[in-house]
């Protein structure tokens, strides 16, 4: 029995989830948050629960491919602040999955990825405003981190969906592109990593679900090395753009699906 049997989907819905898993490979090296989309995408094939723990080892790779291209760019500082919170975030998204239906899963992500793109276009365009750059690294270094933290542990536990949280902390931490997709990079690897122990005992992950993975992570190379291709042709402002943009559309589709 194939793999499109045995999940009961048709050639092109393969195609679209071979699609989604080239844009994780992307965003793992160019655009982080983008795989929000990917979300959705796999969210939409798949059934809701099932589909994340399918996403996750596609996650994966894409995260080893990040760590191979941009390792000498990851400041593990900033790491180790974040991975306490991170912990507790993970524990308690487990939790809320324990007694969570979908759609509530899908309305309180959507909610904080929202949020958090608010309040970092808020707070760049305040540290602009007062012509200091650095009081926004210096704020979120000090106060924002363990929120930041907890928030990106849930969910991305709950729903794959914490790129963008991250993406929110390291762009209002005042991060440049290669250090922000070389920090991201690790943080990601290590938290999807640990999540799998989890995923496992929820039964997100089993037999089925690792036997679509390995027809989708192939697609995910093409994709990682597209994004290391359009990276090196971004600027930064663009860059910061794309990732609020990204963030924002993973949210409305969370929210409104």
């Amino acid at each position: 029995m194939n793999t499109m049997t045995l999940w009961n989907i048709s050639l092109w819905e393969f195609a679209v989830l071979a699609a989604a898993a080239l844009l994780v490979g992307f965003s793992k090296t160019a655009v982080s948050g983008a795989n929000t989309v990917s979300l959705a995408i796999f969210a939409a094939v798949l059934p809701a629960r099932a589909s994340t723990g399918v996403l996750l080892p596609i996650l994966i790779v894409g995260d080893v491919l990040a760590v191979l291209t941009y390792r000498r760019h990851a400041h593990w500082p900033t790491l180790w602040r974040l991975f306490p919170a991170v912990a507790a975030g993970v524990v308690v998204g487990t939790l809320f999955l324990v007694w969570a239906d979908d759609a509530a899963v899908r309305t309180s992500i959507g909610a904080i990825l929202l949020l958090m793109a608010g309040v970092t276009v808020w707070r760049r365009r305040r540290a602009e405003a007062e012509d200091d750059p650095d009081a926004v690294v210096t704020r979120a270094g000090r106060v924002k981190a363990r929120s930041y933290g907890v928030l990106g542990g849930f969910t991305t536990m709950v729903a794959n969906a914490g790129g963008p949280v991250m993406s929110m902390y390291l762009l209002s931490a005042g991060f440049r592109k290669l250090g922000f997709l070389g920090t991201s990079a690790f943080f990601f690897l290590i938290v999807n990593v640990s999540k799998v122990p989890f995923s496992v005992g929820l039964g997100l992950i089993d037999g089925r679900s690792l036997l679509l993975d390995a027809a989708l992570a192939a697609f995910v190379v093409p994709g990682a090395v597209i994004g290391k291709w359009a990276v090196d042709r971004i600027n930064q402002r663009l860059f910061e753009q794309l990732v609020i943009a990204a963030t924002v559309v993973g949210g409305l589709q969370l929210l409104l699906r």
